[in-house]
């Protein structure tokens, strides 16, 4: 193969971040994937993670957005949505009370996809959630 050639396939796209948006991110998720068995955890993630961008960081402010891409090879689906920080924490799991109206998405996405990493950087947080293609449910490769 050549050095410069590559077998995966990357889509970006950047939202303004209103609420609505969160379904569109979804859509476009959908769209790309449309065939693939991973498209319906890919769109809940996809779905999820926007939602957190908006309403746990500056991209739900005003002039806020965030950004989602999408890496697609024979091997992974790699999912990521940057937000735009403004907060003095990073995205982290928590254990929320049963009770509890917010606390569980990032777990929930953790429990569905096979590794999600979080960077930080000055100007926001990545949640990157890879889908394996030749694995199992509970994470494990065949």
């Amino acid at each position: 193969m050549h050095e410069y050639t590559s077998t995966a396939r990357v889509w970006g796209l950047t939202c303004p971040g209103f609420p609505e948006e969160v379904s569109r991110a979804r859509r476009w998720t959908r769209d790309i994937l449309r065939g693939s068995p991973l498209a319906e955890d890919a769109e809940l993630i996809v779905s999820e993670l926007s939602a957190n961008a908006i309403l746990h960081t500056a991209s739900g402010q005003q002039s806020g957005s965030f950004h989602l891409a999408l890496a697609v090879s024979s091997q992974v689906v790699a999912l990521s949505v940057t937000d735009d920080g403004g907060t003095g924490t990073a995205p982290k799991t928590e254990h929320a009370d049963q009770n509890a109206t917010h606390g569980r998405g990032l777990r929930m996405v953790s429990a569905i996809a096979h590794r999600v990493m979080i960077h930080d950087s000055q100007a926001g947080h990545t949640v990157t959630a890879e889908l394996f293609t030749s694995a199992r449910l509970g994470g494990h490769p065949c």
